[in-house]
């Protein structure tokens, strides 16, 4: 359940942390915080560390449940975020999202993950590497949190700007694109979907915490000073939202062109058909008239009327050809 644990002195860490319960204390005696991590808890092991800590019910049960909406809640002792980490999948050029749920205090910040795209390991070590930022406190965890997500988003962002360009030249190439084009744009619209669920509802949670209009209040456990750190994170992300309202637009705007070019190879299909069918009209139509019961025909008994109605059929049938071409039906 425990992945990681440590007490963090003057944004150094602590050798030597003792039991769960005694980190909290410790941390405080030091001058410190302490940093839990936990990964997917059952509701029995969260319990101890909700005891410990005096988590809000509503809030551990968000964390338990996951499929969580990016939010931040203000509690009496505590603040919780949530944060969609998202990750995008080369080999199926899809994008998954997991949560990660972050409960911060005075002297503790408490970080539940669900799902394995994106490990919290990678931050905990660049945080230890940079002793003067953490030594800021839960303030310094939760900054490092959030901007890690956005910089993911900007990561997927850029390989779902590719995979657009991609799909865009395929549907506008002089094939007009497979008959599987249209597919491959309603999963891409999906995947699009998928990911502005985790990067739209997460821009009032950061505006909040960067204290901008309408959000001027400041919020508790959070410095004043690291306001312009969250506000950096904040404009990224909406660079980040941007970027996802002009690829939504973009491949809504695709499919569009993808049914009219649909649209328009149909309708010269259909002009094809038709001009063939006229084609073949007027030799029936003769027949029709000249094929029952006849000797040499027309008019009875004419020598040269069979070759000369063969002759007629097919001066009109150039003539229709003609017609039709330079009308660009064929």
């Amino acid at each position: 359940m425990i992945v990681d644990c440590a007490v963090y002195r003057e944004g150094h860490r602590a050798e030597g942390v003792g039991d769960l319960s005694d980190a909290l204390a410790d941390a405080r005696a030091v001058g410190g915080f302490v940093w839990i991590g936990l990964y997917e808890p059952t509701e029995d092991e969260f319990d101890l560390v909700t005891a410990e800590f005096g988590l809000h019910p509503l809030a551990v049960e968000d964390a338990l449940n996951a499929h969580q909406r990016p939010k931040l809640e203000v509690y009496d002792d505590s603040l919780f975020l949530v944060l969609k980490p998202a990750v995008y999948e080369p080999d199926s050029d899809a994008v998954s999202t997991d949560e990660v749920m972050v409960f911060v205090g005075d002297a503790f910040v408490v970080t539940v993950r669900h799902g394995t795209g994106s490990p919290l390991g990678v931050v905990r070590h660049r945080l230890e590497q940079e002793p003067e930022l953490l030594g800021k406190g839960p303030t310094a965890v939760l900054y490092a949190l959030a901007d890690a997500t956005v910089d993911h988003y900007v990561d997927v962002a850029a390989e779902l700007q590719t995979d657009l360009e991609e799909l865009e030249a395929e549907v506008f190439s002089p094939d007009g694109g497979s008959r599987y084009s249209a597919s491959r744009i309603y999963t891409f619209k999906r995947q699009i979907m998928e990911f502005r669920r985790a990067t739209g509802p997460l821009a009032p949670p950061l505006s909040r915490l960067a204290g901008t209009a309408p959000f001027g209040v400041a919020v508790p456990f959070v410095h004043d000073k690291a306001r312009p750190f969250f506000r950096d994170v904040s404009d990224h992300l909406t660079r980040v939202n941007e970027s996802v309202e002009g690829l939504d637009r973009l491949v809504s705007d695709i499919l569009s062109a993808h049914l009219a070019q649909t649209s328009v190879r149909q309708n010269d299909d259909m002009r094809k058909i038709s001009a063939y069918a006229a084609m073949a009209a007027v030799p029936t139509m003769i027949a029709g008239i000249y094929g029952m019961n006849f000797d040499h025909m027309p008019e009875l008994h004419w020598l040269w009327s069979y070759p000369a109605v063969i002759a007629v059929m097919a001066v009109l049938e150039v003539l229709l050809l003609r017609m039709f071409k330079r009308r660009g039906w064929l």
